[in-house]
């Protein structure tokens, strides 16, 4: 008992200790005084916004909490657990373990403001976490034991300076033909993937994580189904693409704080590998969860909804993210991402969809329609679009991919009228040459899961289709 009450006050002191040399206010906690859905109210409770805090009560084990807000001398906090059996009355206290961490500057040559950076939440970080599986708090969920060889700081750090970056040059090989040939990516880039549900968003992904030219993989699942975490992983994944993996699971059931938590988590990781020269692969499913995340803490604090119920907060974070990508300092690695992004019920004016186009730096849409005729991957190159693939690419390979999308569209306009027997053979050489290229064209579209196309075959097999009429068949897939 005697040492308990010890322990107990040596821990006061070293927070009042800790506070004093920070510059903040001595009160350090406060009581629980209102639960109001998903948003805790806590009086005499001093803290600043991103602090993080134990609910405790007797008979129950202490519930993590973060401030997001506060009103008048009533700090707001948002639970990163279950609540149930809380009272009113209940102590909260600031986690003596969530002060400011280590900032990226002082693990590398990365000249960051430091005075900007820095969550109140210190994460493992390290080469340790390759191959693993971890929640949005860093603990395994794999089964594989305690993490080795990792070191904790914070998730969330400065932006890096827009001048300072190094710009989008070299192409990046994803292993896709369609993407290779007609939507290069830049080794930096920054794309979205914009779909309805079931339309092969995962197994795209999967076949990006596989045969993606990257150093390191990681992959945020957030706010997806939890059958689909293990799936990803054992099925789409496999076991030669997950031995240079990360990922960082937030299953739809976790709180809204976790599961933004763990995307923020999942880009610090990319970040640290980004840092030590390496060039990573970011592969977040998906922006729009994260965004829903938001909306619900946002509207539980009281913010009021703009477009469509979301509050103007989620339009401000998005950007936040979807900056820390990229490529890094001279010297440093990079970090092409690519966000998934839903259209609810296909539409892709949805707010969250026609925000993300215009902070990323390109979009790859997923149609339904071709989905359903059993082409796969179903992405529309007519609506898609790289904006980094003039950089990257040479005069003659932008030449052909835009004689390819020419021959596309022609086909496409003239549909109705080929269908409906009204088109005259002759009529339009244009369209004339796209029905003849129609069959090669969709059959180069088209690639199973297990087949890879590297960006020399891309480009290789699309001169020669444009060079013809005859393209050979698509391979059966294993």
């Amino acid at each position: 008992m005697v040492e308990q009450v010890q322990q107990t006050w040596q821990r006061f002191f070293e927070n009042a200790h800790e506070r004093l040399k920070r510059g903040l206010h001595f009160e350090s906690s406060g009581t629980l005084s209102r639960i109001s859905g998903l948003m805790l109210e806590a009086k005499g409770l001093r803290a600043p916004v991103g602090s993080q805090c134990l609910i405790e009560q007797a008979g129950l084990s202490s519930i993590l909490a973060e401030v997001v807000g506060f009103s008048d001398e009533v700090a707001l906090l948002m639970p990163a657990g279950d609540i149930n059996g809380l009272q009113s009355g209940a102590r909260v206290v600031l986690d003596r373990a969530s002060w400011p961490a280590l900032q990226w500057g002082e693990l590398s040559n990365s000249t960051q403001d430091k005075s900007q950076g820095g969550s109140n939440v210190k994460l493992p970080i390290g080469k340790g976490l390759l191959g693993r599986v971890l929640d949005p708090s860093g603990a395994p969920m794999d089964g594989l034991g305690p993490l080795q060889n990792v070191h904790r700081v914070s998730w969330s750090q400065a932006p890096v300076n827009s001048m300072s970056r190094e710009p989008v040059r070299q192409t990046l090989d994803t292993g896709i033909r369609a993407i290779n040939a007609l939507l290069t990516v830049g080794r930096g880039q920054r794309l979205g993937l914009f779909a309805g549900s079931g339309v092969g968003k995962s197994v795209l992904l999967g076949m990006m994580a596989r045969y993606t030219q990257a150093d390191v993989i990681v992959v945020g699942l957030i706010g997806e189904r939890g059958r689909e975490v293990k799936e990803f992983i054992e099925d789409i994944l496999g076991e030669a693409g997950r031995k240079r993996s990360v990922v960082v699971a937030a299953p739809a059931d976790l709180p809204p704080l976790l599961r933004m938590q763990g995307a923020s988590y999942a880009t610090a990781i990319a970040e640290y590998f980004k840092v030590q020269g390496q060039h990573v692969l970011l592969l977040m499913d998906s922006l729009t969860r994260y965004a829903m995340a938001q909306r619900e803490i946002a509207l539980a604090v009281g913010e009021p909804p703009a477009t469509k119920g979301y509050p103007p907060s989620c339009f401000s974070k998005l950007p936040q993210l979807v900056e820390r990508s990229g490529n890094g300092l001279k010297g440093e690695g990079s970090i092409t991402a690519f966000y998934t992004v839903l259209s609810e019920g296909d539409d892709m004016q949805d707010p969250i969809a026609d925000a993300a186009r215009a902070i990323l730096d390109g979009h790859i849409v997923l149609t339904r329609e071709l989905a359903e005729s059993g082409h796969y991957p179903a992405i529309d190159v007519l609506q898609s679009a790289s904006r980094v693939m003039h950089n990257v690419t040479d005069m003659s390979h932008q030449k052909k991919a835009n004689e390819f999308r020419s021959h596309l569209a022609n086909f496409v306009r003239g549909r109705d009228l080929i269908q409906l027997g009204a088109y005259q053979h002759g009529s339009d050489a244009s369209l004339d040459r796209a029905i003849a290229l129609q069959e090669t064209m969709q059959a180069f579209l088209q690639q199973g899961m297990h087949e890879c196309c590297s960006q020399d075959q891309s480009i290789a097999q699309l001169l020669e289709l444009l060079s013809s009429n005859s393209w050979p068949e698509r391979p059966v897939d294993a």
